[in-house]
């Protein structure tokens, strides 16, 4: 008898030692249940919290246990995050992917923003940011699916928590843990809640676990094994001196008042980046501005850079791009957009779809230029609907030689920075384009240029590059 495909990926990777043995011939995660998943599925409880690091597979078994409940029950399922700014930031397409993989198309109507069943579940997508009203006014919830929870403050949950109050309703938690202060992670392990179910689940629990993911994997725990212990196991980020942009960049506070929206109105204007995504490499596009403290050294203001928006994802397709670009980023119409260079196709084709956008200028060096420029800034502070921006910031990394270490511990830091999780680091840098000065003597050349060419003081200190 020929083993079906899906059995058939299960035995090649049951015999990798990073799979725990007892989950080697596991062809669901949510109906065996030796697997923590299948908690989702057999088991009652008002909370279901799963977390861990990448790879664990824990959205795809939380979305295979809402299709799997909703093909045969009328439940209403209302599938909530911090910040969404449209359908497409969303567990949409992954419930979609879903039931395509579970071959249910038959028993589910899927809309560009809703997605139903002949038994007469529902499935309702809302972002809670901003949006107290949206969600208390959301009634009749049989299970509410928090995804990406990390994120979410404690204020959100002060709201979310008393409107989802059916009779047995449950409230189902997903998240890879960034901070051991963050409120989701203090509310339900630190703390803990009555009638809960808690799991620590990593890649060593899904035995589909493979591919390019265990390729970078394998790359992180061998070159930066603390890295690793955060990306893959599920522990606190560790502050390391290999980040890139320690100590220079934080999260706004948004409880305290800290990054209204109308902000950007004290800048001298908008910025806007755009790398482009290939494959499996995400596109991001970023929006940001710079605002300028005066000091007693009117040559020298304390500036700050502040990032407020981001449209970032995995293939996003060409036609696509408009779409997204204006329904994520504000004002994207009405500022220019400096986009990487490599991808000229693409910028004529946003050129026709009415954008004002073009390439910006690459060197050798240009990176550790755009790096110097960047760590110039008094701070970096990140709005936090930008979760993506953050990741990167926490992850963009030098490399390290790990056979030497301090006295801390701490690997020997090499001047090569490792390139991935710079998809929005890039844009950033694109977007400083004609700002961030070349080092060495081309850049001592076009500064004095544009001094002669009669600059004010102040475009002077703005586009000198820290050496």
């Amino acid at each position: 008898m020929k083993r079906s495909k899906v059995a058939a990926a299960v035995a090649a990777l049951s015999s990798n030692e990073d799979i725990r043995p007892e989950f080697a011939d596991v062809q669901s995660l949510v109906l065996d249940q030796r697997h923590p998943l299948s908690d989702l599925y057999f088991r009652r409880a008002r909370y279901k919290v799963y977390w861990g690091g990448r790879g664990s597979a824990k959205s795809w078994g939380i979305a295979e246990a809402l299709i799997r409940l909703t093909a045969s029950q009328p439940l209403r399922v209302l599938c909530v995050r911090e910040f969404q700014n449209s359908i497409k930031d969303s567990s949409h397409k992954l419930l979609r992917d879903t039931i395509n993989r579970l071959g249910m198309q038959g028993w589910f109507t899927v809309t560009a923003d809703m997605i139903t069943s002949r038994s007469g579940a529902e499935f309702i997508f809302k972002g809670m940011h901003n949006n107290e009203q949206g969600i208390k006014s959301t009634e009749g919830i049989d299970i509410c699916w928090v995804e990406e929870a990390q994120t979410v403050p404690a204020s959100s949950w002060r709201t979310l928590t008393p409107t989802i109050r059916k009779e047995d309703s449950e409230i189902w938690v997903s998240y890879n843990l960034i901070d051991e202060d963050d409120a989701t992670h203090q509310r339900f392990v630190v703390k803990g809640r009555h009638n809960s179910i808690v799991h620590k689940i990593n890649y060593d629990s899904n035995p589909y676990f493979g591919g390019v993911l265990r390729d970078e994997m394998e790359e992180d725990r061998e070159s930066d094994y603390h890295l690793y212990e955060h990306i893959w196991l599920g522990m606190p980020l560790r502050l390391s001196n290999a980040i890139v942009y320690s100590g220079k960049y934080r999260e706004a506070n948004l409880e305290k008042g800290e990054f209204p929206d109308d902000l950007w109105r004290q800048a001298d204007r908008v910025f806007l980046g755009n790398d482009f995504g290939f494959s499996q490499d995400p596109l991001a596009l970023i929006r940001f501005f710079i605002i300028e403290t005066p000091t007693a050294d009117q040559l020298n203001p304390e500036r700050r850079l502040y990032i407020e928006s981001e449209c970032y994802g995995v293939g996003i397709e060409i036609d696509e791009m408009a779409a997204r670009y204006r329904s994520d980023v504000p004002g994207v119409d009405e500022w220019p957009i400096k986009a990487d260079a490599a991808r000229p196709e693409v910028i004529s084709h946003l050129r026709r779809k009415g954008f004002n956008i073009s390439a910006a200028e690459k060197w050798e060096g240009c990176v550790k230029d755009g790096v110097a420029h960047i760590r110039g800034f008094k701070e970096i502070i990140v709005h936090p609907r930008c979760v993506n921006t953050l990741r990167e910031f926490r992850l963009y990394r030098y490399k390290v030689d790990k056979n030497v270490v301090d006295d801390k511990g701490q690997p020997q830091v090499l001047p090569i920075i490792v390139d991935k999780n710079n998809h929005a680091m890039d844009a950033i840098m694109y977007g400083l384009d004609g700002y961030i000065q070349r080092s060495g003597a081309m850049g001592q050349w076009a500064k004095l240029g544009k001094q002669a060419n009669g600059d004010d003081v102040r475009e002077r200190s703005a586009i000198v590059a820290v050496q």
